[in-house]
């Protein structure tokens, strides 16, 4: 059974016992968002990030989700990627081809991946380009209390230093206000060059799921998550915080080992 609660504005939160249970839960969870959005919208778009957050994303891939979702309404972009080749190792794209686009039959038209020939700057530009023709066309809805993409669903992981998509702590790109997609090329991480969603648009999803499992990313959720007060770190995961939209976090036991008890209701 799962843990939930509610912490101010800092979204809901569900507790898992099992990587199983939490799993589960996930699927349901973007399944009910795509089946919400395709009888709204008539289409599904949603920006995966890298990490363990695909292979969280497996049951997906099985039975009975792999028959009841709608995949041919689904577009899939990314909240970030390293800027390398699609069959590299630490690409994203490819992480997420093995683990979940590859087993369902998902429209290869859909799929929005960055340009791997391009530079970090140039792709970060191009990428934008290719949403703001999806945001025309309303394949990616507009935000009412911006010009930003108001993409159905955000699928975040965290970082034990906090850093969510590829926004890490300190970093220029946290300040970035007009660009919807901003590069960075000293990431404190390999790859050094990577492609990111920025802040205002992350913040202006309709959905915002941030997923974390392990005992190494406790702290981080708590900065994220407890009230920390004015002297405490504004890690980048603090600042996601959508202005319309609902801010989710899926955790295990061990993610939320440091959170306040306050927080957690049966």
């Amino acid at each position: 059974m799962a843990l939930s609660g509610d912490q101010k504005d800092r979204g809901e939160l569900r507790i898992h016992e099992s990587l199983d249970e939490l799993q589960t839960d996930l699927a349901d969870y973007i399944a009910e968002i795509s089946e919400t959005s395709v009888k709204e919208r008539g289409v599904f778009a949603i920006a995966l990030s890298g990490g363990s957050l695909i292979g969280l994303m497996g049951k997906l891939c099985e039975a009975p989700y792999n028959k009841t979702v709608d995949w041919s309404k689904w577009y899939i972009f990314w909240a970030d990627e390293r800027v390398v080749a699609k069959n590299h190792a630490d690409s994203n794209y490819k992480l997420a081809k093995d683990g979940l686009l590859s087993k369902v039959p998902i429209v290869p038209s859909h799929v929005h991946s960055i340009n791997d020939t391009m530079s970090a700057e140039e792709a970060a530009d191009d990428y934008e380009f290719v949403i703001r023709q999806l945001v025309k066309t309303r394949v990616v809805n507009v935000s009412e209390i911006s010009d930003c993409p108001k993409f159905d669903l955000i699928l975040l992981g965290l970082g034990p230093d906090g850093h969510v998509a590829s926004m890490f702590p300190n970093h220029p790109a946290l300040n970035e206000r007009e660009e919807w997609v901003t590069f960075i090329t000293d990431s404190p991480k390999p790859p050094p060059e990577r492609i990111t969603f920025t802040l205002p648009v992350i913040n202006s999803a309709s959905n915002v799921a941030v997923v974390v499992t392990g005992d190494s990313k406790a702290e981080a959720v708590r900065l994220a998550i407890d009230d920390i007060g004015p002297e405490g770190p504004l890690i980048p995961a603090r600042m996601v915080q959508p202005g319309k939209g609902k801010l989710l976090w899926f955790l295990d036991k061990p993610a939320a080992s440091k959170l306040e008890a306050s927080n957690l209701s049966k």
